[in-house]
C-alpha cells in the first residue's frame, strides 16, 4: 500500500510547479486529489500564472497513477470560492484528510508597488488561511495540514544579499513569516484533536516563479535585461550547499512525509528544504 493510501488531499496552486508535483506524488502514494488553481494572471505579478490547460494536465497526471482528481478554477483570495470547490470535491471523493496550502506568488518588481504588496499578502497569507479554515470542519483525527512557507521567512535578510527589497518582494517575505506564525498556533489548537499542522520551507525552487524575468532582474540588478544564464549562478547566494535551487520533487517528498503516518507525532514544525540556506544566516548556540 502507498503511504497515504485511501486518503483525499486538497491542494491549492495545483496547476503547475510545486502544487502539481505535490498532487502527483501524493497520488503515487495512494491519495485522491482535489486540485484548485486561479488559472489566470494577476496584473501586478510580472510573470504568467497557470492556465486552465495546466490544471487539466495535473488531473491527467494524477489519473495516470490510477487515482482520481477533481479540479476547479478558484481564487484563494476568496474563501467562498474555496469552500465551493472543496465541498464539490468532498461530495465526489467522500472525505478530506490532507490539506496542502501551496498557492503563492512573488511580487518582485510588481507595479504599482503597493498594489503588488496587497496582491501578494492576499494570495500568500490570506489565501493560505482561507484554504486551511474552509477545511477545518471536514478534518478529523489523523488529518494533516501542510502550508508552504519559505526559507526567506526564517532568515535574517540583513545578513545576506536580498534580491527582493521592493514592496512586492518584501510582501513575499512578510506573508510567509505571518503564515508560519499562524500555522504554529493552529498546531497548538489542533493537537488535542489529533490533527497536525506543519510548514515546509523551500529555498529557491525550480518553478516558473523562480525562472521568470522579475526574478532574474532581482538577482541581477546590474543588468538591464538579465537572462536565466545571467541569473542562475547568482541563485546560489540563497543556499549554503553549492546548488542554485532545489526541484519541486524535493519539496513533494517532505509533503508526502508530513501527510503520512510516518509523521504521526510531528506537528508545529518548520521543515526546511533549503540546501542549508538557513545556516547562512544563523549560528548555532547551545
Amino acid at each position: 500500500m502507498g503511504r497515504v493510501e485511501g486518503k483525499v488531499a486538497f491542494i491549492t496552486g495545483a496547476a503547475r510547479g510545486q502544487g502539481r508535483s505535490h498532487a502527483v506524488r501524493l497520488a503515487e502514494e495512494g491519495a485522491d486529489i482535489i486540485a484548485i488553481d486561479l488559472c489566470e494572471d494577476i496584473a501586478t505579478i510580472g510573470y504568467p500564472l497557470a492556465r486552465p490547460e495546466d490544471l487539466e494536465e495535473t488531473a491527467n497526471l494524477v489519473a495516470k497513477t490510477g487515482r482520481r482528481a477533481v479540479t476547479a478554477k478558484a481564487d484563494v483570495r476568496s474563501a467562498e470560492q474555496l469552500r465551493t470547490a472543496l465541498e464539490d470535491g468532498i461530495r465526489e471523493l467522500g472525505r478530506l484528510d490532507i490539506v496542502v496550502a501551496q498557492a503563492g506568488v512573488a511580487g518582485m518588481k510588481g507595479q504599482p508597488q503597493m498594489q503588488a504588496w496587497v496582491d501578494v499578502i492576499n494570495t500568500n497569507l490570506i489565501g493560505t488561511i482561507n484554504a486551511i479554515q474552509v477545511s477545518l470542519e471536514h478534518l478529523s483525527e489523523g488529518a494533516s495540514i501542510i502550508a508552504t512557507g519559505s526559507t526567506a521567512s526564517l532568515i535574517d535578510i540583513s545578513k545576506i544579499d536580498n534580491p527582493g527589497q521592493d514592496p512586492g518582494g518584501m510582501a513575499y517575505v512578510h506573508s510567509k513569516r505571518a503564515l508560519t506564525a499562524y500555522v504554529y498556533e493552529l498546531a497548538r489548537q489542533l493537537s488535542p484533536r489529533g490533527i497536525r499542522a506543519n510548514v515546509v520551507h523551500p529555498t529557491n525552487c525550480n518553478t516558473p516563479m523562480l525562472q521568470s524575468e522579475p526574478m532574474y532582474r532581482s538577482f541581477r540588478p546590474d543588468l538591464e535585461h538579465p537572462t536565466r544564464a545571467d541569473a542562475e549562478p547568482v541563485f546560489g547566494v540563497q543556499q549554503a550547499m553549492r546548488i542554485p535551487y532545489v526541484e519541486p520533487e524535493d519539496i513533494s517528498n517532505a509533503v508526502v512525509y508530513l501527510a503520512s503516518e510516518e509523521s504521526r507525532y510531528v506537528t508545529g514544525m518548520q521543515m526546511r528544504v533549503d540546501g542549508g540556506g538557513y545556516l547562512k544566516s544563523y549560528d548555532y548556540h547551545i
